[in-house]
């Protein structure tokens, strides 16, 4: 061979060598087929109602995204509801009137599609996703919602593609199921998502075309054949699917699981602060510590601007003193003599939630400025057994009580007085939603320490249950906005004012079923810049 029939040789090996290490690599960053596919199924938008009644009509709810003070031209209009719609992330992230998402929306509350009911947005505000399965590997008692309503994530997810945020009212769920699936056996494959992800749904699913590109070829325990299966066996199907990839939803972490993308984990760092829990320490435990370690700082290192910018905020990348005073006020329990938000009571480090639910005062306050100071409390809300043998009276409507006027799962109006949302009280030892309520009571029972183990009964808890609502992550706040389940504070300053005076009302006892945690926050309007500063600090760019 001669010297350049060498030389060509040569290089054409080290391009094919090169292209195949390539391809290696991508497979290797490349997400598990079934997030991949979960993915589209998030993505998809032929599962509404709107769809089912009239596939060639795109539904207007999805022409505009709905803000705090606009409306945006909708990634998705043409179409009909799909997750997205409400748990969005880069869609609008070039607009200065919306920016990034870590998988919530815009909006006070998501539009719902128009159906007979009349309702025009959900109950709720949508919570960020990031990070919301972590129960499933912190705690053993995980359920899911704001008012703990599902008891996995896969319940969740069938519960939202039946459900009025689809267009679906109670009493359709088969109806839905039985639509959701013929979408799956009848998909051609022909559409852009499709081209996207792998093909025609029958095939993607089943898993056994050698033509499946390697990214998209699921692994035995998420394949079905959708020709010889039951609708229910589909729709669990794309149910499980939907899960993996939620629950692979997270924010940056390193090989040890240390969080790693914010100012404050990089000021933990940088003065070997402890970052996360010891094996076998409870949350609560390593908060007590990390403030107990801050405290005995002489001489903190300090992040500054400069080093590392935020691409997707509007903010320094820095964790200065006002950040650091934050911290202390946020981990600290107050008092008569000395300033203390008590926040991490329910906002455990290192995920700054625990995951429990807690009576904030919120409800209350809403209720109390469309009816008057102290109506909330006139309001007569049953016992156990009064509100179970009168589901219709009082309980959410369901499958089995679609009739039912949900009277306590409504937004508080004006003229309707009597009405308004209790979130917990809604689910705790409700007959028609068996699934969670071992969990539940686990939980409820371990967080009431005023209450014995043996005189833990649903009666005695369910007192404790009224307008107690799932604690947020407070990671990534400058991408969630706005907050609180209302979705009502468009800010960090109003939010953190806002527990100045519910503090007040809880150790004035005026707040209906107070808890000891509301009552040990004492912060005043000087607290609040630094708070707001740390909790920017945990800001991070989630891609």
């Amino acid at each position: 061979m001669k010297n350049n029939d060498l030389y060509l040789f040569l290089l054409l090996a080290f391009t094919i060598a090169s292209a195949n290490f390539a391809i290696a690599e991508e497979e290797n960053e490349a997400d598990p087929a079934e997030i991949s596919i979960g993915e589209r199924l998030f993505l998809e938008t032929r599962f509404a109602q709107a769809y089912y009644a009239n596939p060639n009509k795109a539904d207007p709810v999805m022409n505009k995204t709905i803000t705090t003070n606009q409306a945006l031209d909708n990634p998705f209009r043409g179409k009909t509801m799909n997750c997205r719609s409400c748990h969005m992330v880069d869609e609008h992230q070039d607009d200065p009137a919306a920016g990034m998402r870590s998988y919530s929306d815009y909006a006070m509350r998501p539009p719902v599609p128009e159906r007979k009911d009349g309702a025009k947005t959900s109950e709720r505000n949508s919570m960020s996703m990031v990070n919301i399965s972590l129960p499933h590997q912190t705690q053993e008692h995980a359920v899911f919602h704001f008012d703990g309503e599902f008891n996995s994530m896969e319940d969740l997810v069938r519960a939202t593609f039946t459900g009025r945020n689809f267009g679906w009212l109670a009493g359709e769920d088969k109806l839905a199921i039985q639509h959701i699936a013929n979408i799956i056996r009848q998909d051609k494959g022909k559409d852009e998502l499709a081209q996207e992800f792998g093909g025609a749904y029958s095939t993607v699913l089943k898993g056994t075309d050698k033509n499946i590109a390697a990214k998209f070829r699921l692994p035995e325990d998420y394949r079905i054949d959708v020709a010889s299966a039951s609708d229910q066996k589909i729709f669990d199907a794309v149910a499980k699917l939907v899960s993996a990839y939620v629950t692979d939803l997270t924010f940056q972490l390193d090989d040890e699981g240390h969080y790693i993308g914010s100012p404050y984990d990089m000021f933990l760092k940088i003065n070997n602060l402890p970052r996360k829990p010891d094996e076998n320490e409870t949350d609560n435990a390593y908060s007590v510590r990390l403030l107990e370690a801050i405290n005995q700082l002489d001489n903190p290192r300090f992040v500054t601007a400069g080093k590392n910018k935020f691409m997707t905020h509007q903010q320094d990348f820095v964790f200065s003193k006002e950040e650091l005073n934050g911290m202390k006020i946020f981990f600290s329990k107050g008092n008569k003599n000395a300033p203390g938000g008590n926040c991490v009571s329910c906002h455990t480090a290192p995920h700054f939630s625990d995951f429990g639910f807690h009576n904030t005062g919120l409800a209350q306050h809403n209720y109390d400025a469309l009816h008057g100071t102290g109506e909330f409390n006139k309001i007569m809300i049953p016992d156990l057994i009064t509100r179970n043998n009168n589901h219709n009276d009082f309980l959410p409507a369901t499958s089995k009580h679609p009739a039912a006027i949900s009277r306590f799962r409504t937004i508080a109006a004006k003229n309707k007085p009597g009405y308004t949302d209790l979130g917990l009280w809604n689910i705790f030892a409700n007959p028609d939603m068996p699934a969670p309520q071992e969990k539940i009571k686990t939980i409820m029972c371990a967080q009431t320490a005023s209450i014995k183990q043996d005189e833990c009964s649903s009666s005695n808890l369910l007192n404790k249950t009224i307008a107690a609502f799932k604690t947020p992550v407070l990671r990534n706040l400058g991408h969630s906005n706005p907050y609180m389940h209302t979705g009502q504070f468009l800010d960090l300053q109003q939010t953190v004012r806002f527990y100045i005076t519910s503090s007040i009302q809880a150790r004035n006892q005026q707040l209906r079923n107070a808890e000891q945690n509301v009552k040990d926050i004492n912060i005043n309007e000087k607290n609040v810049a630094p708070l707001v500063a740390f909790l920017k600090s945990l800001n991070e760019d989630y891609d």
